[in-house]
């Protein structure tokens, strides 16, 4: 029996409630149970003096009871204030606001890119062996090939060489270019080969062989009808490409100099900078969990029969 849609909705927006709590506590606790005293791992090799650091641990709360870290830890979490950096002397939110509109644009633009790329290639592919044979070199390719390697050839090929694009920084469209390529390559091999293979089974299906008998284009009838039948397997992993792209995004901003919140989320690990990490880990929490209730909304909008039952 299929569940009320407003029913199903609030199940599925706790469990996404359920993973940014559990995405809380596992950085809370992880980072008090490293090896090692945070404090002076944030304060460096300046051999600071014992009230520098009495200080500092005063004013992260790390001087009280865990149970009162812990407490303190998940009011502010509720209030919306997660402290301030360390390292920059900001509050969390603005440390992180000020950063994330880059990395979102570079998400979005190369999930878009890696979407009509494998779509364009799966339908121009499937059940034709040769045009198969010529893609799949490429895919193979793209999926092993390091994002950074592949940033590092972009870089040298377009920029240095043919100067078709900005090497570094920037904020323009063609300066997001060669990121979005980057980070969208590796997605690409994965999307077309899923999306491929379940547009092949589709055209074996008997719906096909009456479209066709009507009088139906191929091309039409790959778009039209087979696709749709595909799609479920493609949403499915661009829920899970959203992972990857925000643990990419780190690597090519680094490789592209871009600003973004892969640089700020580098810099607060190596610095040990616990208000900064907690934030970025929270949002990105947040941005998985809302993609996959987008996810499972885009389920039953692609095929209504899928149930309660079908998506767990």
């Amino acid at each position: 029996m299929t569940m009320p849609p407003l029913r199903w909705f609030a199940r599925r927006l706790s469990l996404a409630a359920l993973v940014v709590f559990g995405a809380a506590n596992a950085v809370f606790f992880a980072f008090r149970l490293l090896p090692g005293d945070p404090v002076r791992s944030m304060l460096g090799s300046t051999n600071p003096t014992p009230e520098l650091v009495a200080r500092v641990r005063h004013d992260l709360a790390l001087d009280e009871p865990l149970a009162v870290q812990y407490g303190r830890f998940m009011r502010g979490l509720l209030t919306g204030d997660l402290g301030e950096s360390f390292q920059l002397q900001e509050p969390v939110g603005e440390v992180i606001g000020g950063q994330l509109w880059p990395t979102v644009q570079l998400a979005v633009a190369a999930l878009l890119l890696a979407l009509l790329v494998s779509v364009a290639l799966a339908v121009l592919t499937a059940h034709r062996p040769r045009a198969r044979r010529i893609t799949s070199a490429f895919e193979l390719v793209a999926a092993s090939t390091p994002a950074f390697w592949t940033g590092l050839l972009l870089l040298a090929l377009l920029s240095f060489r043919l100067r078709w694009f900005p090497a570094m920084g920037g904020s323009d469209i063609a300066a997001l270019v060669l990121p979005a390529v980057t980070l969208a390559a590796g997605l690409v091999g994965a999307f077309t080969q899923v999306l491929r293979e379940e547009l092949e089974r589709a055209l074996e299906q008997p719906f096909v062989l009456t479209a066709r008998a009507r009088g139906g284009g191929e091309t039409a009838i790959r778009l039209r009808h087979a696709l749709r039948h595909g799609l479920i397997p493609l949403i499915t992993l661009s829920g899970w490409a959203v992972g990857a792209l925000f643990g990419g995004a780190v690597v090519v901003e680094t490789v592209f100099s871009r600003q973004g919140l892969g640089q700020v989320a580098a810099a607060a690990v190596a610095g040990r900078d616990l208000p900064v990490v907690t934030g970025v880990v929270l949002v990105s929490a947040v941005a998985f969990a809302l993609i996959n209730l987008a996810v499972d909304v885009l389920y039953r909008l692609v095929d209504p029969r899928i149930d309660e039952r079908s998506i767990g």
